[in-house]
């Protein structure tokens, strides 16, 4: 090759790198993430409402899919650590329940967590709202991979009763009970900094301050690409709608903050839509478990509610949103969930699933796009509840442990009748399915699968019960 002709092919290389550089980064989605805090699973105009007004969440699904066999975990903590790894709650955070103000456990600084995936791709990470995962600095979003954090460490119930964090809108504050020691009082962070101790007033105004901030974070990440967690603390107990939408719903207090749920939606699928970036966003709405009844939610025609692993407890309302890309009124019935959101956004991003451990989710991409050749991840689902595995589903198929119940879900999907007698084949097949969990989660105690869980020493609240704030976070 002559002088000439090298500096003609090099002059051409050099032009097509920066011609392609700037083509590998507009090429990279913008992802937002809402996930609604004990919504019920006919909460919403999409999934069967008829008292509760949700046109933003109607227009949502009529541009964009619903999953109706979506799954997340019977209650706040787990779910969102399957969201955060990808990973079953009990392999990621092996806990009984949820996590409380204090605890010296969280998910563990080792675990890989979506931000962190993201954030390797050049994505900007910002974290809106309820977080649950560990109130411990080590614990916290902002070293989990998250650049910015705005919301409250844990439920807006986990507080003294006297700042009305255990009463609705308007309820007498109940007393402390005799003897037993009250829950420190709750923080509203920015990043590490306590802002605020949160009192009834506050949480009357959260979902607009969570909005406000959501919006702010859109608009100065906009040239993207960016990731948007926006984990909303309504609609979980203590019921506080904003003024302009208290006693407005024709279904109370729980109407009411469901209204304005679907109002700050709006107002981000606005925002993005008034930034021109759309079709390059990829939003989806969810729930991280199924609704409590005693508070006002709807999980009909499933059965149950929060707290159970029947179907009303952890199967949820999601949405996926990404006009002129994902179908416009399109459906998945087939079984996804809340371990699939760390797979498939890391693969749109350009990256790679970590492969030095477990990761339970897969790639859904193909199925919200309604690909001829999608196929479903996963060939059975276990359902955990703490420790405890209380069922497995395959297909259709359903299968209650203990009393070895039995349910075709696509006939029965409020789990009505128990059809084990006639079908013995299929719960021979079942326990089968379910024994192997034996020697990875185990299915009744920790498993050799399960992975340490974050633990730290003088583990303390970030306010103390005397109001004083932690030292470092003032």
């Amino acid at each position: 090759m002559n002088i000439r002709t090298r500096t003609i092919f090099l002059t051409a290389l050099t032009l097509l790198l920066l011609t392609c550089i700037p083509l590998i980064a507009d090429d990279q989605p913008n992802f937002i993430i809402i996930n609604i805090d004990d919504l019920g699973y006919s909460d919403i105009g999409p999934f069967g409402s008829t008292i509760n007004r949700t046109p933003h969440l109607d227009r949502m699904a009529e541009e964009g899919c619903r999953l109706t066999s979506f799954y997340a975990a019977p209650v706040c903590s787990p779910s969102r650590a399957a969201l955060m790894t990808g990973s079953y709650p009990k392999r990621a955070l092996t806990i009984p329940h949820v996590l409380f103000p204090g605890n010296d456990v969280g998910l563990a600084p080792g675990e890989i967590t979506i931000a962190e995936l993201l954030k390797e791709q050049g994505y900007a990470t910002g974290m809106i709202g309820k977080w649950h995962l560990g109130d411990q600095p080590d614990f916290l979003p902002t070293r989990q991979g998250f650049d910015y954090y705005f919301g409250l460490p844990y439920s807006n119930d986990m507080g003294p009763p006297s700042d009305g964090v255990k009463s609705n809108y308007g309820a007498p504050i109940p007393q402390p009970r005799p003897g037993r020691q009250t829950q420190p009082p709750l923080p509203l962070l920015r990043n590490e900094t306590v802002l605020q101790r949160v009192l009834a007033e506050d949480q009357t105004r959260i979902i607009e301050s969570y909005t406000d901030e959501a919006v702010k974070f859109l608009r100065e990440n906009q040239d993207g690409p960016f990731f948007l967690y926006f984990p909303h603390s309504a609609v979980h107990f203590p019921l506080y709608p904003g003024e302009a939408f208290l006693g407005k719903s024709s279904n109370g207090l729980h109407g009411d903050w469901v209204e304005e749920v679907d109002w700050s939606v709006g107002q981000v699928l606005d925002a993005v839509r008034e930034l021109g970036i759309s079709e390059n966003t990829l939003v989806i709405f969810t729930s991280d478990n199924g609704g409590p009844t005693q508070h006002g939610a709807t999980n009909l025609p499933l059965r149950g509610g929060k707290g159970s692993t029947y179907e009303g407890g952890i199967r949820t309302c999601t949405i996926a949103w990404q006009p002129s890309v994902i179908p416009a009124g399109s459906e998945v019935d087939e079984i996804t969930g809340m371990i699939d959101i760390l797979p498939t956004l890391t693969k749109l991003a350009g990256g790679e699933v970590p492969t030095d451990r477990i990761i339970d989710g897969g790639d859904i991409w193909p199925l919200l796009i309604q690909a001829e050749d999608a196929t479903a991840p996963h060939d059975a689902f276990y359902y955990y509840r703490g420790f405890k595995l209380e069922a497995v589903r395959q297909g259709a198929w359903k299968l209650r442990l203990g009393k070895n119940e039995l349910y075709n879900l696509d006939d029965d999907i409020g789990e009505e009748n128990d059809i084990s007698t006639s079908h013995p084949d299929v719960v021979e097949r079942l326990l089968a399915v379910a024994a192997e969990m034996e020697d990875d989660l185990g299915t009744q105690e920790i498993g050799p699968g399960c992975r340490p869980l974050g633990k730290v020493d003088d583990a303390r609240p970030l306010i103390d019960h005397d109001g004083t704030i932690r030292p470092g976070f003032e």
